[in-house]
């Protein structure tokens, strides 16, 4: 039992000692509906916050709030095997700090493609919840049907062609039938979506990133060229 706790208790392992009980007392939560799905969700891409982030890390499908939780528990097991194999057995003293950051942000980098991965298999069981409508935001849909006078058309996601969603297109940039586009706005009073196509979206991110860059991390918003969102 001790080891258990001093284990628990050593840096970085109760990073995850402190917050892996948080997750899970918020899934109860959820379970009993006194918290919301989306926490996290927005209802546009639009700007630097912590979904648009997740999406372009490749968490798009899953509410966020679910893909933080499956990234921490990986981080989290990554980090105490690398505590019970490595560091442990280590006279560290005062470069435990240190090295425990090191393993923290190693712990992320390697936990973020699997943590991925497993939320991209799982997509379809959140596509049909109504709670989770914005967790479709950054998914590639491709269009079936074309606008009538109002800009209306469907879509469905091209990995679950079940899913069929409603689009709402702006003159000058309806969608086409057979169109891959991205959604980027969720439109509540609507039930809709707004999107933009998908080689406009991957050239305004790639413009972003570059823009990001070259000012040292500075946001695009400031003085610079947002995506089309």
């Amino acid at each position: 039992m001790e080891v258990v706790r001093a284990v628990a208790l050593s840096f970085p392992v109760v990073v995850f000692s402190a917050l892996v009980p948080l997750v899970l007392l918020y899934w109860l939560l959820v379970v009993l509906r006194l918290a919301p799905l989306e926490l996290f969700a927005r209802d546009s891409l639009k700007g630097d916050h912590l979904a648009s982030t997740m999406v372009a890390l490749g968490f798009a499908g899953v509410p966020i709030s679910f893909a933080l939780s499956v990234l921490l528990g990986l981080a989290g097991a990554i980090t105490l095997a690398i505590e019970l194999v490595v560091l442990r057995w280590l006279p560290l003293g005062l470069f435990r700090i240190p090295v425990g950051v090191a393993v923290l942000w190693a712990a992320f980098v390697l936990a973020s493609p699997l943590a991925a991965s497993l939320c991209h298999a799982l997509q379809r069981r959140f596509h049909r919840l109504a709670q989770a409508r914005r967790c479709l935001l950054g998914e590639v849909v491709q269009v079936r049907s074309a606008p009538d006078a109002q800009g209306w058309a469907t879509a469905a996601p091209i990995d679950d062609t079940e899913c069929e969603i409603r689009l709402h297109g702006k003159p000058g940039d309806l969608p086409r039938p057979g169109e891959r586009r991205v959604l980027v706005k969720y439109v509540a009073e609507e039930g809709a979506y707004r999107s933009v196509a998908q080689s406009r979206y991957c050239e305004a991110r790639e413009h972003l990133r570059r823009l990001r860059l070259a000012r040292g991390g500075v946001g695009a918003g400031q003085g610079g060229v947002e995506a089309p969102l």
